[in-house]
Order: C-alpha cells, then sequence, then structure tokens
C-alpha cells in the first residue's frame, strides 16, 4: 500500500538508512512506485556536493558543434570573393552563388529532420558522432570542387550536420547540466556559432579559401575525438532502462563523492510519468496555450530570418567590398567584417548575463526597432550609392550599421527565440513543436539566402536591404501585441497565459502548483 501524501515538514520520522532499505536505488531498483513521502524524502537527503568543472568542460566540447555550424554559416562570405576572382578555376554566376549560399541551410533542413527520427533511437552522443562523418565529407568535397555542383553537394553535407547540431547539442547539455548553471552551460552554443563564424571572417583574411577550407574540415575530425571523452547523457541512458550505465555517468558529470541514486530515481519517475501521459500529437496541439504558443514560435523564428541576419552573415564581404567602391577595398572590407565578428561574440556574451534580468520581451522589442532603423539606413546608403549620389563622406555608414545591426541582433533575436523554445510549448509537445519550429528556422535561411542575391542584382542592395526593413517594422507589432514576457514565470504560469487565463487565475493556480512542488521537494528533477 502506497504511503497517504503528507505535508512537507523540516523533521521527519524516517532517517536516510531506512529510506534506501524502503526504496533500493541500484540497477535492480524499482522506482515506478515512489510515493509521494518517499520524494518528500528524496528532497531532504543532504548529497554530497557535485563538482562542476566536468559538466562545463563537457559543454564546452559539445558545443563545438555549434562553432562548426557557425564555419557552415560564415564560409560563403570570404568564398564568394574567391569564387568570383576564379580561385576555383571555374567560372560562377550570380545565381550560382545563390544557390551555393542556399544548399547549407536546405541540408540544415533535412538534418533537423534526420535528428527527430534517430536522436531517441540511437543517443545524443551517438548522432554526433554519426553526423561528424558527413560534415567532413562536406568540407572535404567543398576543399576539392571543380564545379559548382560538388561545392553544393558539400554545403548541402555540412549542412545536414550544423541542423543536427542545433537539436541535439542544446539537448545535451539540458540533460547534464545542474539546474544552477544550466542557463550558463545553455548560452554556450550561441556564443560557439559566433566564435565560428569570427573565425571565419579572420582566417579567410589571411588564407586561400582552399587553406581555409581544410582548416574547417579539420575541426570535426577534432570534435568527434574530444566526444569519446564524454559519456552518453544519464537521461538517454534512463530511457534505454540502462540503469547502471546511468549511474556511471551521472557519477562522472558530477564527481565520485555525488550521491546521485536519488536523482536517478526520480528522473526514471519523471520518464514513466512522460510515457503514461501520452497522447496524440494532434491533439496535443489542440489547445489554445498550443496553437498561440507554436503561432508565437514560428513567428518569432520568420523574424529572426527575414530581418536579414544570415544575409548579413553569409555576404558580409561582399556587402563591405560593395560599399568600400575603392582600390583598397579588399583591405577596408576584411577589416570591417573582423570588427562585425568580433561584436558579435562580445555581445552574445553580454546577452547571457542580462537576459535573465532585464527580460525576453523588453530585449526582443529593443532588437526589432533597432534592427529596423540599421536595415533602412543601410538601404538609405546603397540606394545612394546606386544612383550615382556622392557618398565618400560617409563611407563609414555601412561599417556602422552592420555593426549595430549584428549588436542589437546578439542582444535579443539572435539568443531569444531559441530559448523562447523551452518555454512557451507544453511539455506534451515541447519536443516536436520545438523540431517544427527549427525546421522551419532553417526553411526561411534558405528561403533568405537563396533571394538576397537575386534581390540585389534585380532590384539593388538598397530595395533589398529596405525589403528586410518592412519584414522588421512589422516584427515591431507582432513582438507588442503577441508575445509575452516568460522572465520569472513557471512553465504552468506561461501555459495560463498563453490560454487566456486572468492574472488572478494564474496567480491562484500558480499558488497552488508552488505548494505542491513544495510537498514534492524540487518536484521531478531532470537531468
Amino acid at each position: 500500500m502506497e504511503d497517504e501524501a503528507i505535508p512537507y515538514s523540516s523533521n521527519t520520522d524516517m532517517d536516510p538508512e531506512e529510506f534506501e532499505e524502503t526504496v533500493p536505488l541500484l540497477p535492480d531498483m524499482v522506482v515506478g512506485n515512489v510515493s509521494i513521502s518517499q520524494q518528500v524524502l528524496v528532497s531532504q537527503q543532504t548529497l554530497s556536493v557535485s563538482q562542476k568543472r566536468t559538466q562545463y568542460f563537457a559543454a564546452l566540447v559539445v558545443t563545438i558543434g555549434g562553432l562548426i555550424a557557425g564555419t557552415s554559416l560564415a564560409w560563403t562570405s570570404p568564398a564568394a570573393i574567391a569564387l568570383n576572382r576564379g580561385d576555383y578555376g571555374f567560372s560562377v554566376s550570380d545565381d550560382n552563388l545563390a544557390w551555393i549560399g542556399s544548399f547549407m541551410p536546405l541540408g540544415a533542413i533535412v538534418g533537423s529532420i534526420i535528428t527527430a527520427w534517430l536522436v531517441d533511437l540511437i543517443g545524443r552522443k551517438n548522432l554526433i558522432h554519426l553526423v561528424i562523418i558527413p560534415c567532413f565529407v562536406g568540407w572535404t568535397a567543398m576543399a576539392f570542387a571543380n564545379s559548382v555542383l560538388m561545392i553544393c553537394i558539400g554545403r548541402f553535407l555540412t549542412g545536414i550536420a550544423s541542423g543536427c547540431f542545433c537539436i541535439v547539442v542544446p539537448m545535451y547539455i539540458a540533460e547534464i547540466a545542474e539546474k544552477d548553471i544550466r542557463g550558463t552551460l545553455g548560452t554556450y552554443l550561441q556564443l560557439q556559432i559566433t566564435l565560428g563564424i569570427l573565425l571565419i571572417y579572420t582566417i579567410g583574411t589571411f588564407v586561400h579559401v582552399f587553406t581555409l577550407t581544410i582548416i574547417c574540415a579539420a575541426v570535426p575530425l577534432v570534435y568527434g575525438a574530444l566526444m569519446f571523452l564524454l559519456p552518453e547523457t544519464p537521461y538517454f541512458l534512463l530511457m534505454k532502462k540502462n540503469v547502471s550505465q546511468a549511474q556511471q555517468s551521472l557519477i562522472w558529470f558530477r564527481g565520485s563523492n555525488y550521491d546521485g541514486k536519488h536523482e536517478l530515481a526520480i528522473a526514471q519517475k519523471s520518464i514513466e510519468d512522460d510515457e503514461a501521459d501520452k497522447i496524440p500529437c494532434l491533439q496535443a496541439f489542440q489547445t489554445k496555450a498550443a496553437k498561440r504558443g507554436l503561432i508565437i514560435g514560428l513567428g518569432v523564428m520568420f523574424l529572426q530570418q527575414f530581418s536579414g541576419c544570415n544575409a548579413v552573415i553569409f555576404y558580409t564581404e561582399t556587402i563591405f567590398k560593395d560599399a568600400a567602391g575603392t582600390s583598397d577595398s579588399s583591405k577596408n572590407s576584411n577589416l570591417s567584417t573582423i570588427i562585425v565578428g568580433i561584436a558579435q561574440v562580445v555581445t552574445t556574451w553580454i546577452a547571457s548575463l542580462i537576459v535573465d534580468k532585464l527580460g525576453r520581451r523588453i530585449l526582443l522589442l529593443l532588437s526589432i526597432v533597432v534592427m529596423t532603423l540599421c536595415t533602412f539606413t543601410l538601404g538609405l546608403y546603397f540606394y545612394l550609392q546606386e544612383n550615382k549620389q556622392d557618398v565618400s563622406d560617409i563611407r563609414w555608414v555601412p561599417l556602422v550599421s552592420l555593426c549595430g545591426f549584428i549588436i542589437i541582433f546578439s542582444l535579443g533575436f539572435g539568443p531569444i527565440p531559441w530559448m523562447l523554445m523551452a518555454e512557451i510549448f507544453p511539455s506534451k509537445i515541447k519536443g516536436t513543436a520545438s523540431s517544427l519550429a527549427c525546421l522551419f528556422n532553417w526553411t526561411c535561411v534558405f528561403i533568405v539566402t537563396k533571394l538576397f542575391p537575386l534581390f540585389r542584382v534585380i532590384f539593388g542592395s538598397g530595395i533589398t536591404f529596405w525589403c528586410f526593413t518592412v519584414c522588421s517594422g512589422l516584427g515591431i507589432f507582432f513582438v507588442l501585441f503577441m508575445v509575452p514576457e516568460t522572465k520569472g514565470k513557471t512553465l504552468l504560469e506561461v501555459q495560463l497565459m498563453l490560454g487566456g487565463d486572468n492574472e488572478e487565475n494564474i496567480r491562484a493556480r500558480s499558488t497552488n502548483e508552488n505548494q505542491t512542488d513544495h510537498v514534492y521537494g524540487e518536484s521531478k528533477i531532470r537531468l
């Protein structure tokens, strides 16, 4: 007979040794029927202090996948100049450049689909090792390409890997990090992406595109070797009913002095509860909160791309070269590109420090307003230049506008849409909805990178950047009227808010939830 639920109390009649006898938690443990009173005792266990250095190390290693995605995103910036110059030995049209740029996000779309199918089948670590193979092959094909088709194939393969990394890497971090450092470790992916972009901008300035591509091909090999040092996540091992290996994995991440038996027990109970509560996916999407969450998720992903961010990243060097318009344009454009890359890295790091203090919505709003002004100013500069106006006195405008765009984008619309994915979707559809949002994001990347160079040829750079201005301007109203502030709110409060509940009902329901969490101690610990 299960124990009856009891109110939380700082005192208990059962000591830790008696609890361990009641609920054995090693490989042959049974955790499916852990009662509420036993979970209260779990919350009262005084566990050894865990070590954090292995978690930081693991996060730095696994997010190298983000660095690879960043190099894939930015490679076309210096490569477009080299291709136009004839460094590859074959001619390249503007349409060819558009396809070369867009084949990477096209591959990422496929990578997102593959990840959704394989990540729970073969595991997070094994999937990373698996996609390193096409990633290396792709970079090698681009280095030794003798045709546009070969470059496109290489871009497609690196895109598959990038699409996979952008899903599986945050999942790995969320499952190995303790809750008090999970937010910090979660910012490492975006930081590594910006470092990858800066790596391309910097090295691409000083070496031939062939050497640059060979360096990029070596990174996945280093990544694969380092990943052998990390274990699979405890959460995935519990999903596969391998409790012994899950315990060993948790010890690796927390340290040998950490008693993780209770954490594993409640995590397994959580997995069993999720399995028991499964309902058809389409049914879960029928609630008002789920529908509004999906609209918000897809909306911010659309605005992230149609503000022009990846057009800027893919073709930064080309934009500066066009803007310079002097005999020394190559040197000036290279320096300007590096400055933009540095600004992006620094600002992404700052964003990780302030997002939980200022809030998501205010940063999104600030970001979209300034991005609108930046693309409008950049469009005006190119419009004047294309209409034979003298712009020699304002050649600083492209650098200031692009740096301003990158800085404010990195504060708001760069990292926050990905953070919202973990906050606005109900738990029953979070995996499916997040994958759908990621798939939609890469689809938008494909459309923007394919159309941007064509629009520049047909309409000119000025009109093209004003198209981004229109999208960003409409985005201001979307953020104002559709995006809620989720800072400091529980997942329950967010869902009630999205469902249209009034503040009084939200407070009442939230209070009841907090009392339930208090009875359960830490509720369900998620690794």
